[in-house]
């Protein structure tokens, strides 16, 4: 500022604060300011992990322009491109369109979705997330790229076969609060069940492919691509019951397991992506939800 003062004597004083305001205020990326809803929104985007899914890996792709191959005993799932492109991705839909989507599996079509799509779990966020969430993917850098078909067995094939699923399986519609438990629960519920839909691996499946919530994230030996998803109940032989609240944070966070190994396979995406930005107000609201669900062996 002295220098300043030196350069233009005459200029008043007030002047060059404001000139000075405007110069460390201004954004400094393209698309302007960035508003409160956005910055929310990020944050849930990234907790939900829904570049994991909607970004290709191999080939690498442009942010969630779809196209990662997801392999089920169903067959093969290619993610869609949820980019605003107004062709191939989600540029012509209102948030009416987006909320309908994540809350019941319907396109703006009226088409329902595979429960691949794990709105399922995204049923029970909350409308002011879905809002932030939607200010946020509007933000993202436009892909006009079309991803692959999916490629499915017969007669999982057949899209009208998903009512009858959808009658046994899928309940719509947020969950209540559980009066009888903290705050800290009912944020880790929320997060687990719903933002993060982890159920969606770690719970086990029947043949048809509904979640047996009888046995919640008990592990599922037939997950996405083949890969057996563990146990992360309390239960202290096939789960995580030898783990201390202080365990699950490190875990979330970094992906240091208790005895000091490092976690491997699909949850290094995960962490990387998604648990490792969680807040560690989160992290903790998590992990005690963890360790208040019932042991699997028990069930």
């Amino acid at each position: 500022m002295p220098g300043i003062l030196r350069k233009y004597p005459l200029a008043p004083r007030s002047c060059i604060a404001l000139a000075v305001f405007v110069i460390f205020a201004l954004p400094r990326h393209g698309h302007g300011a960035v508003s409160p809803a956005e910055t929310r929104g990020e944050y849930l985007f990234h907790v939900a992990g829904c570049a994991g899914c909607h970004t290709s890996v191999e080939p690498k792709g442009e942010l969630l322009s779809g196209g990662r191959r997801l392999d089920t005993p169903f067959g093969a799932f290619y993610p869609p491109n949820i980019t605003p492109d107004p062709q191939y991705g989600i540029g012509g839909w209102s948030y009416e369109d987006f909320s309908r989507a994540m809350l019941e599996g319907k396109g703006p079509d009226g088409i329902i979705y595979f429960p691949a799509f794990p709105y399922p779990s995204y049923t029970g966020m909350a409308e002011a997330d879905l809002r932030d969430l939607w200010a946020f993917l509007k933000t993202v850098p436009v892909v006009a790229e079309a991803a692959p078909g999916h490629d499915l067995n017969f007669p999982f094939n057949i899209r009208a076969l998903v009512w009858p699923w959808r009658w046994l399986y899928f309940e719509a519609g947020e969950k209540p609060v559980d009066t009888t438990r903290s705050a800290q629960w009912n944020r880790g519920a929320y997060l687990v069940r719903a933002v993060s839909h982890c159920g969606e691996c770690h719970t086990p499946r029947n043949f048809l492919g509904g979640s047996d919530n009888e046995r919640e994230l008990a592990g599922n030996p037939n997950g996405p691509d083949g890969k057996r998803i563990p146990d992360i109940t309390p239960d202290p032989e096939n789960g995580i019951g030898a783990w201390s609240t202080g365990d699950i944070k490190s875990y979330l966070e970094m992906g240091i397991l208790p005895d000091g190994d490092f976690a491997g396979g699909a949850m290094v995406e995960v962490i990387e992506n998604s648990t490792s930005k969680m807040t560690p107000e989160d992290r903790e609201a998590v992990a005690i939800f963890l360790k208040s669900l019932p042991a699997s062996g028990s069930l």
